[in-house]
């Protein structure tokens, strides 16, 4: 049976393949982005979001059946923290009510295996305390003391996303309203964000020693669109607040068993 579905980021990377794979599948797709989709929005501003919301409701008649949370960056820099946390968290609240009627709503959100490495404590509280102001602030003071420190923006972010997934998916909103929320956490996928680390032999050998993937290395961005498309199916029913990694073993890699 065709259903709605809501891809941000559909104009490359993950996004474009989810969105494409649903396609072929025989559903609707919604796509947003900056440019070359259904709906342009800039998720890092409160009017993007609100422009997010306006446009596919109108479009979609106001009914929906899966949010998929696609878009984010991975630069140093702050709207890094604006639209990976705020604006994924923005795009979730927003169209949820789009999703009361259908039989089988769904919602996932892209965060990342680099919500393993350390984060900046100051930006991740900002996020979490809803403080966006304050998160971009401190994001923007990473940014200026240079790559190291400006490299945990993009990790930091994700592992926000991550946290939020799980203390919002079993609340009366979410789980209640009977709309599955999850996370997939991919490792180095070959995309247009990745593409000047992969670049040269080189540079994969010194990302693969900060992410170690034993199972079949770097991968296209279509093996995460199978999980996504799975996620906001109606075969997924009881998976809740799930942050599945999708990484090829670098999660077990660097946290072993430490989760039981």
């Amino acid at each position: 049976m065709a259903r709605t579905y809501v891809v941000t980021g559909a104009a490359s990377g993950i996004g474009l393949a989810t969105a494409d794979l649903l396609r072929e599948r025989g559903h609707r797709v919604i796509g947003a982005d900056i440019h070359d989709v259904d709906v342009t929005a800039d998720l890092g501003t409160a009017e993007g979001r609100a422009s997010l919301v306006a446009q596919v409701t109108e479009l979609s008649g106001g009914r929906i059946d899966a949010i998929l949370a696609v878009a984010g960056l991975a630069l140093p820099v702050a709207a890094t923290a604006a639209i990976n946390y705020f604006g994924t968290v923005a795009t979730l609240e927003g169209l949820r009510p789009l999703l009361q009627g259908s039989d089988a709503p769904r919602a996932v959100a892209v965060t990342s295996m680099a919500s393993l490495f350390p984060p900046d404590e100051a930006l991740l509280e900002g996020m979490l305390s809803g403080d966006e102001a304050a998160a971009v602030a401190r994001a923007a003071e990473l940014a200026d003391a240079g790559p190291e420190a400006g490299g945990a923006i993009y990790g930091t972010s994700k592992r926000a996303l991550a946290r939020w997934i799980r203390r919002n998916a079993p609340t009366p909103e979410w789980a209640g309203a009977g709309i599955p929320l999850n996370g997939v956490a991919p490792g180095v996928v070959l995309t247009p964000m990745t593409a000047d680390l992969t670049a040269t032999e080189q540079s994969r050998e010194q990302l693969r020693a900060m992410v170690p993937m034993p199972l079949n290395g770097f991968f296209e961005p279509r093996a995460v669109a199978y999980l996504l498309a799975w996620l906001t199916s109606e075969e997924n029913a009881h998976l809740c607040g799930q942050v599945v990694f999708i990484d090829g073993g670098s999660d077990v890699v660097i946290r072993g068993d430490s989760t039981w």
